[in-house]
């Protein structure tokens, strides 16, 4: 194993990769543990400017990137036949590892990954990078549940000097979309199409197109419409199907424009269901139906009451929606202030019977006026009837409505037009 890379100092093997092998290095400048993967340059003389070529593009395009969602890109450099890309070093899982293990996670989990994966590919096609490599070993988890989108190694920008050739298919065959199947010009509809796999895959536990070989999964991509999420797990809602379906359409003009639509759809489909503490933790495997929420999405929700305009899968809303919190008296009871409220709109009986029913007792005069809005003297609305008055008087109106009922306005008037008939007849007899 390689002791030393540069001036990165080798700790130990992480794992192979496409390109070469992945390592935990020490960086003895700034004392930090970062990743670096390399690439052994040893080839033959055309595939080796090709590789070092895609690899330093690799380092370019995720380098220019600083999204929470998209690994950090530190440092860059070459040690003998070896170049490398130091990164950030990730405590967790992939998320290819994860499914292998979790046949089905719940659905408001998968929602969340989902739209992390999402709003990261967002902000890398806002900056003219197409990944076209999305797929769950491409995907790194972390201890607080957070999401990273790893290996830009054959992402295209639009200032590479290393291009694709017409009619090169690079990808993962599973994973591809039509357009990279048959070699034609891609954007970031590309990898809507390849991140709507992996969350087919996450809903059901298995890839929407399958074959023995490569020809047969890509005969698959390019002709077979995949039966919906739901036939495979009845807890996938509707919504959903139809999101996954919009993902996976074989022409891009009927797909999702851009990432950022497929997080905001993700989103509300996640608020139109029902809130579960069903949870698993990803890195260690265990579903846990009382877990605690994680550092991530305690971060959220901090995010959604100190910047409007954001959710809590940190999604951008209309502004004009924020609502802001309204704090409550130190000296609150819900209780209490249930029988305050209904001693100021409703009658005697009915609070006493509110009472008997909350065993507690009925609010006393003081009590109703320490919850209400009294003008003091100095207020220029000393004119108004203080609040308690306007108490009693509705709770004269009420008896007066318990006597006639509801349609005690017109009994009344019948009742005067009846005793002003009554009176002129007597007055008619007498003359």
């Amino acid at each position: 194993m390689i002791r030393q890379l540069g001036r990165y100092e080798v700790i130990g093997e992480i794992g192979q990769g496409a390109m070469g092998v992945v390592y935990q290095v020490k960086d003895p400048l700034i004392d930090r543990i970062v990743a670096i993967k390399t690439i052994n340059l040893n080839l033959a003389e055309d595939e080796k400017e090709e590789y070092e070529g895609r690899f330093y593009q690799e380092a370019k395009a995720a380098g220019r990137l600083s999204h929470p969602n998209i690994v950090t890109i530190f440092d860059v450099g070459k040690s003998g036949d070896v170049a490398y890309i130091a990164m950030e070093f990730l405590e967790g899982r992939e998320l290819r590892d994860i499914l292998n293990d979790q046949r089905h996670l719940p659905i408001e989990q998968i929602l969340d990954l989902a739209a992390q994966i999402a709003r990261g590919l967002a902000y890398a096609h806002e900056h003219d990078v197409v990944h076209r490599d999305i797929k769950p070993s491409n995907i790194m988890v972390v201890r607080d549940g957070h999401v990273k989108i790893t290996d830009f190694g054959i992402a295209r920008m639009s200032s590479a000097s290393v291009r694709t050739q017409t009619g090169m298919v690079l990808g993962s065959p599973k994973y591809m979309s039509p357009e990279q199947v048959l070699g034609k010009v891609i954007d970031q509809r590309s990898d809507v199409f390849s991140l709507g796999v992996t969350l087919y895959e996450m809903l059901t536990g298995q890839v929407p197109f399958m074959g023995e070989n490569v020809n047969a999964i890509m005969y698959q991509t390019l002709n077979v419409i995949p039966a919906p999420p739901s036939m495979l797990n009845p807890d996938v809602p509707d919504m959903l199907n139809f999101i996954v379906a919009k993902a996976l359409a074989k022409d891009m003009r009927d797909r999702y424009q851009n990432a950022r639509e497929f997080a905001n759809d993700l989103r509300a489909c996640r608020d139109t269901m029902p809130r579960s503490k069903a949870r698993v933790d990803l890195v260690g495997g265990h579903r846990n139906e009382a877990v605690q929420l994680s550092e991530a999405e305690h971060g959220a929700q901090r995010t959604e009451i100190g910047r409007p305009g954001t959710d809590h899968l940190g999604v951008d809303t209309d502004d004009s929606q924020a609502v802001a919190t309204m704090g409550l008296s130190p000296v609150f009871d819900s209780t209490n202030a249930t029988m305050r409220l209904a001693a100021m709109t409703t009658s005697t009986d009915e609070v006493e019977a509110l009472a008997k029913t909350l065993q507690i007792p009925r609010p006393s005069l003081d009590e109703i006026n320490k919850a209400a809005f009294i003008p003091k003297k100095s207020s220029p609305l000393q004119h108004i009837v203080p609040l308690w008055d306007k108490v009693q008087l509705g709770q004269q109106a009420s008896q007066t409505e318990r006597i006639f009922g509801n349609n005690g306005i017109l009994i009344f008037i019948f009742i005067v037009l009846i005793v002003v008939t009554v009176i002129v007849a007597l007055v008619v007899f007498k003359k």
